[in-house]
């Protein structure tokens, strides 16, 4: 190394292997690099070919070289299928605990790197928590990226503590105390083994997260100061975290050949169609109806959501992924013929990024995953909440109690593979909140709350913004420490 290299930041990326992860840490990556770090993304082969493609936008941009180093997964060790690699794909076989197992093995390549190349800092996920015992070996700060809102993060952290849920019964409302607002849940909005008293593997996995955290450098969290003010300090003061907001990180995709093409390898066949289709709609009025990358609907659910789109006579897109079942044999029969001038199903990825900012759309239906919430809320965008797991029911109250920017469908149970349990959300429900974030004096208060919060967004990664200063901030602390 020369004596430039020898003097520059080092980070170094470990994305968790699943796409609503791998996606915005890349877009973090980029936003270092863009400063002057020297900037390393650990991946997988079979992940390998989106990483690149991150790159090399990065580089169409003038953003230095960002190097990869790749890990062997051990697929066949732990009894996956040949190139079982991600989430998305172990959900599909249904061997999520296996592929977890493959995940924690990667901790032998990861120490072997570390002691070869003693980076200045790691970026790792949530799901990785390992890795700060692994990073602290060789005196490599680790820094955790959870995904999600402050909120998110503050809720959690008082649920496990004061575990308000207990002597409640199922449907009661409790209260989560200490927090800056009211916010009231239900047992049901939780997973059950959650619930349980004894330690089980899923309790256990939560208090590693949540122990690897605290040991940690600190967080890197994908928000902006003036969305969650309260819930930012509320982190760091009454939580004692050490935390930077540096988000919408998804907002250092600014061209069309940007969004178009984030988290796809392979052009949408029926992109330009899609854009046609939308730029014969007026200005807000059709719905985006996503579920995110991991959502598998059940025939049910599907005939309800149906139903319940027809009833509302709202113009739509509705982007419809099942790994188990073909989409044709979900929908109900003629629903597609009927809908052809008010609707547009969409079957696989679409560039997302780029139909929310397209002027027709006026509202988002979301399963309340944080990446898709927050490119609503930067695309000021109200929407419809519908949330299924994870820490979906806690940005569904952020977003209609907090924000005011959302209306919720009423989905009260939690489900680990969302939307495939008994327990349906009924199409006069669905009808209901469309109307409702569609039509009238309050959704046009939405929408202009909304709007607010987008143009907040976009000042906040601007130069002198909130995220961009906080960034700043944490790539000079970490230059410091490394220099001294």
């Amino acid at each position: 190394m020369d004596d430039d290299e020898l003097q520059q930041l080092h980070v170094v990326f470990f994305p968790f292997m699943a796409y609503g992860h791998m996606i915005p840490t890349l877009d973090i990556a980029r936003l270092f690099a863009a400063r002057g770090v020297k900037t390393t993304i650990i991946t997988t082969p079979v992940s390998l070919p989106i990483v690149t493609q991150a790159i090399e936008k990065a580089k169409k941009h003038g953003s230095p070289a960002i190097h990869t180093e790749i890990f062997s997964f051990p697929s066949a060790e732990n009894g996956l299928p040949d190139g079982c690699e991600t989430v998305n794909q172990a959900i599909k076989y249904n061997m999520i605990p296996k592929f977890m197992q493959a995940v924690e093995m990667l901790n032998t390549q990861l120490e072997q790197y570390l002691e070869k190349t003693r980076p200045h800092c790691l970026v790792s996920d949530m799901f990785l928590p390992w890795t700060t015992d692994c990073a602290a070996r060789f005196n490599v700060p680790r820094l955790v990226f959870h995904g999600t809102s402050y909120f998110a993060l503050c809720a959690e952290e008082i649920v496990r503590v004061y575990k308000p849920y207990k002597n409640v019964s199922d449907e009661e409302t409790f209260i989560l105390p200490s927090l800056p607002h009211e916010v009231k849940m239900t047992k049901s909005q939780f997973s059950e083994d959650f619930m349980k008293e004894e330690l089980n593997e899923s309790k256990k996995e939560f208090e590693q997260i949540k122990e690897s955290e605290i040991k940690s450098y600190g967080v890197v969290v994908n928000s902006f100061y003036e969305l969650e003010r309260d819930y930012a300090k509320f982190f760091g003061k009454e939580l004692g975290r050490r935390a930077w907001h540096i988000g919408p990180v998804s907002l250092c995709n600014r061209s069309i050949e940007d969004k178009a093409k984030r988290g796809i390898l392979e052009a949408l066949k029926d992109e330009h169609e899609c854009l046609k289709w939308l730029n014969s709609k007026k200005k807000n009025s059709v719905v985006y109806i996503c579920f995110g990358s991991m959502a598998q609907i059940n025939a049910s659910q599907m005939l309800e959501i149906a139903m319940g789109l027809e009833a509302s006579q709202q113009d739509f897109i509705w982007v419809v992924k099942n790994d188990r079942q073909s989409e044709e044999e979900l929908l109900p029969q003629g629903f597609e013929q009927r809908m052809e001038d008010k609707g547009l199903i969409i079957r696989g990825w679409v560039p997302q990024l780029l139909l929310l900012e397209h002027e027709a759309i006026g509202a988002l239906l979301t399963h309340c995953g944080w990446n898709s919430t927050l490119e609503g809320i930067s695309t000021g965008l109200p929407m419809v909440t519908w949330p299924a797991a994870t820490e979906q029911f806690y940005n569904e109250k952020l977003v209609t109690e907090i924000l005011k920017i959302g209306v919720p469908v009423g989905a009260k149970k939690w489900n680990v593979v969302p939307y495939n349990v008994d327990y349906l959300v009924r199409r006069d429900a669905i009808e209901k909140a469309l109307r409702e974030v569609m039509e009238g004096d309050e959704a046009q208060e939405r929408r202009n709350r909304a709007m607010k919060l987008k143009e907040m967004a976009y000042k906040a990664v601007e130069v002198d913004g909130s995220s961009y200063i906080d960034l700043g901030v944490l790539i000079n602390e970490l230059r410091n420490n490394m220099l001294n």
